[in-house]
């Protein structure tokens, strides 16, 4: 009685997937992975961080108020307070049909304001009627 090698009924073993193979198959794998980084990347450095939207809006809690008085001197606060700011050049004067033209700007925004109560609406038509003198007016007085 002749054995048969128990090769012949067991299928060989699948041979070890080349090199060439696994490069192509993820030829399509790595820009895809290096651009959803870059995406990502571009998304995160330019959205505005929560601090930055909400700095405006938060007043100074008491802890941060404390340690910036301890930290700044009274004399300092007052000379700085009380100096003027400083100016690099002289202000021209600006000719009198540019004032009038800027008077009619502002003549017009006034009337496009929406007022809520009627105190402020008082307030703009006041605003308004001097704006008008000032347009009608032969010289427009300097400040």
């Amino acid at each position: 009685m002749a054995t048969q090698p128990a090769s012949s009924s067991a299928t060989p073993p699948p041979p070890p997937p080349s090199p060439q193979s696994v490069r192509r198959r993820s030829k399509l794998f790595w820009p895809l992975i290096i651009s959803l980084n870059v995406s990502i990347g571009a998304y995160l450095y330019t959205r505005p961080n929560k601090e930055e939207k909400t700095e405006g809006d938060k007043p100074a809690t008491a802890a941060s108020s404390t340690t910036t008085t301890t930290n700044v001197s009274p004399t300092s606060v007052d000379s700085v307070s009380t100096s003027p700011p400083a100016i690099s050049e002289p202000m021209k004067p600006i000719p009198m049909d540019q004032q009038r033209e800027l008077l009619k700007w502002i003549l017009e925004e006034k009337r496009k304001v929406k007022t809520k109560d009627p105190q402020e609406k008082k307030q703009i038509d006041e605003e308004k009627a001097l704006l008008k003198q000032l347009i009608r007016s032969k010289s427009i007085p300097s400040l």
